[in-house]
């Protein structure tokens, strides 16, 4: 089977309280967009593995870290421990989406195995039974069970579909190479209830967001990383009628009315680039 794990962004992102857990509370609006990987799993019938192994292969945009850590892997395991039946896969992940980016391409590549292995073996799981299971893994996986924009809570877990369509936009995403981790991310961010609710905000025009709409994480990351502001800064400057990190970042995503001209690495020097 083969199936594209969609990529998203964060339209505003507050971080409203500490929890007793270690873990943050926060309101913000998941939103997919069109910037994917592949998946193709594979019953694995070689006699010479063992059975209820994952075996899988990555290629495309590198990534850092062992194997037996990705969420695939992750995803194929606790599965198994539902369903102790299915039988061991091969699967080829094919990454165009960057990690540490904030756009949720790990968690996506895990809701999509989650969905893909319910889907070939007749598992009989609803999108909640997937989410739930999802939520164990990550806590922005569940989104990516049933991707339709969301207006999400708690630690990303609590979704609530809303309806916005920015098919008729432009997004313009960059990516520095700058590795942000969500432990970093945190670190420098105090909770606080915002003025005013991001699913509020929305609501207005396109427009006005960019006196209204905001993450958290953005003005003490690019403290740290002075070229997040830049390139917030340059996606303004080409058009962009709102410009926003993702996340925690450091990916950062521009909307535009017009397609922009030379939206490339050699305008965005040594970033990584799309327009979806």
């Amino acid at each position: 089977m083969i199936t594209y794990p969609c990529a998203k962004i964060n339209l505003g992102l507050n971080i409203v309280a500490r929890r007793n857990d270690g873990y943050h509370d926060l309101e913000t609006v998941f939103y997919p967009i069109r910037l994917n990987d592949k998946l193709d799993i594979k019953v694995l019938n070689d006699c010479d593995y063992n059975e209820g192994q994952c075996v899988l292969a990555i290629d495309g945009i590198s990534i850092e870290g062992d194997i037996k850590d990705n969420l695939v892997v992750k995803a194929y395991n606790i599965i198994r421990q539902h369903f102790p039946e299915i039988p061991p896969v091969n699967i080829k992940l094919t990454k165009n989406i960057p990690s540490q980016a904030g756009m949720g391409g790990g968690s996506s590549d895990c809701a999509y195995t989650i969905t893909a292995l319910n889907k070939m073996f007749n598992l009989g799981m609803s999108i909640p039974d997937m989410q739930y299971i999802a939520s164990k893994i990550g806590a922005d996986c569940p989104f990516f069970i049933n991707p339709l924009p969301s207006f999400a809570t708690g630690i990303g877990e609590h979704l609530r579909p809303i309806h916005l369509d920015l098919s008729q936009y432009y997004i313009g995403i960059v990516k520095p190479q700058v590795m942000i981790s969500t432990r970093e991310a945190f670190a420098h961010v105090t909770p606080q209830k915002p003025t005013r609710c991001c699913l509020n905000i929305i609501e207005g025009p396109i427009e006005s967001w960019r006196y209204e709409l905001v993450n958290d994480f953005e003005n003490s990351i690019a403290e740290i990383y002075p070229e997040i502001a830049v390139l917030k800064q340059r996606l303004y400057d080409i058009g962009a009628i709102y410009a926003s990190m993702s996340g925690s970042g450091s990916a950062l995503y521009g909307i535009f009315k017009h397609c922009p001209r030379n939206f490339n690495s050699s305008s965005f020097d040594k970033c990584f680039t799309a327009i979806v």
